[in-house]
């Protein structure tokens, strides 16, 4: 019996990314630098025919007023932020990151990936503040 959920945002897409992500790693294996992982991510989407852009500019405002600039590893199909690191564990600092992109580009998904020694790590990322922000 498969059951379905109604819940996840983007759940085909998301698949179809992490699928990439693991084909990466199967061939790479671990310990390489972040660069490589995302020249190689960006082999696979191109082959998988999925829609994305690397090193994407996001400005970062307040109050009107641009401060500053951040740059998306993966904006992927125009709906899903993907960010890249290595290392065995999600550090609060790395959420915070996603969070902050997904706050920016007031995107609902983002998708935090970790090339570990012993395979890849994923953690999809919602951006809550958004959601009810649409419903006022």
């Amino acid at each position: 019996m498969h059951v379905q959920r109604d819940d996840l945002i983007h759940p085909e897409l998301c698949y179809k990314i992490i699928g990439v992500m693991y084909s990466v790693y199967n061939q790479l294996g671990s310990g390489h630098h972040e660069k490589y992982y995302q020249r190689a991510v960006a082999v696979g989407f191109q082959k998988e025919n999925i829609r994305f852009c690397e090193q994407v500019m996001v400005p970062l405002v307040f109050n009107g007023v641009h401060i500053g600039r951040q740059f998306l590893d993966f904006l992927v199909e125009g709906l899903v932020v993907v960010e890249l690191k290595r290392g065995e564990n999600f550090p609060a600092s790395n959420i915070t990151q996603i969070n902050s992109y997904l706050r920016s580009t007031r995107l609902k998904l983002g998708i935090l990936v970790n090339f570990t020694t012993r395979g890849v790590k994923y953690r999809r990322i919602v951006n809550l503040e958004d959601s009810y922000i649409s419903k006022n």
